[in-house]
């Protein structure tokens, strides 16, 4: 079933929403770590991949999170100041954390299957250096906002055991592409949703693929396809009037998740946009959430 125009027309607004509200970085958060900025962590297609890593100015608790820095497939600097203003870093240093804020590329130059190496690649890099960044590489946590929550679920669902981590916390994430709040994107039509699925899976075009062949590749990118009993317990938060990713999509993850026997947990934010004013509060729930995984 394809998306009538005014689906369509709401799911465009992927390309400019952002995971915070305008709103400045409160002085406590920037107080509460040190950044270093633009650390390669590896490379791809002559392109130096980049991560800011955000240290805890107070006592360290020996454990990181990688934060996948991606909005709308986007993975410019103005996303990880959005983090900054939904308390993100400063929360999660507050706590004790160091965060690997990664980014993977953008659509404008990147597929997701390339995106998904490169979400791999860092948590390899950071696992691989943990010594120097003092974490333990064991007991990592995983989360992203977004196209950031969807590439961070690809990532945990399709994991090696370099690669694996030991919790996922995600907001709001795109998870299955092929029903997306009952719907079927066209990725063969004008409309600019279908436009950025084509672009995400399809970066050589169409030509030549069959429908089934379409739907196979489409769904390699869709987490909740990918689920199996090797995923880690997940947190999935997510806003009951997201007018940009239906509650649907988190809905189908965590029925994906449960159905593989996955402790899984869902937080629906009432009334809640992408994002919503208020979600500082949710980043402490997610904070709260990975010292209970990865304390022990």
């Amino acid at each position: 079933m394809t998306a009538p125009r005014s689906v369509v027309h709401v799911l465009a607004t992927l390309i400019a929403s952002n995971f915070a509200m305008t709103t400045p970085v409160h002085a406590q958060d920037e107080g509460s770590y040190r950044q270093q900025e633009d650390i390669v962590y590896g490379e791809s297609g002559g392109v130096g991949l980049l991560m800011d890593v955000f240290t805890p100015t107070g006592p360290p608790n020996g454990l990181g999170i990688v934060d996948v820095i991606s909005g709308a497939w986007f993975s410019d600097r103005g996303k990880i100041r959005d983090h900054k203003r939904a308390g993100v870093f400063g929360t999660l240093c507050q706590e004790g954390y160091s965060v690997f804020a990664i980014r993977p590329g953008s659509v404008s130059k990147f597929g997701a299957v390339e995106m998904l190496e490169h979400v791999r690649r860092g948590i390899r890099h950071v696992k691989g250096h943990a010594q120097r960044y003092a974490i333990d590489p064991d007991r990592l946590g995983l989360m992203g906002a977004s196209a950031g929550g969807h590439l961070a679920c690809l990532a945990a669902v399709t994991a090696g055991d370099d690669t694996r981590v030991k919790a996922v916390a995600v907001f709001f994430p795109p998870t299955d592409l092929l029903d997306y709040g009952g719907h079927r994107l066209d990725v063969q039509s004008g409309s600019q949703m279908g436009g950025i699925v084509r672009r995400l899976v399809f970066p050589d075009g169409l030509a030549n693929l069959s429908d089934q062949e379409v739907e196979d590749r489409i769904a390699q990118i869709c987490p909740a396809r990918q689920v199996t009993a090797n995923a880690p317990p997940f947190l999935l938060i997510h806003g009951d009037a997201d007018p940009v990713v239906p509650l649907q999509q988190s809905e189908t993850m965590v029925a994906a998740l449960r159905k593989a026997q996955v402790p899984t947990e869902l937080i629906v934010k009432p009334g809640g946009g992408h994002p919503w004013p208020t979600i500082r509060e949710e980043v402490k729930v997610l904070a709260q959430w990975f010292n209970t995984q990865l304390g022990s």
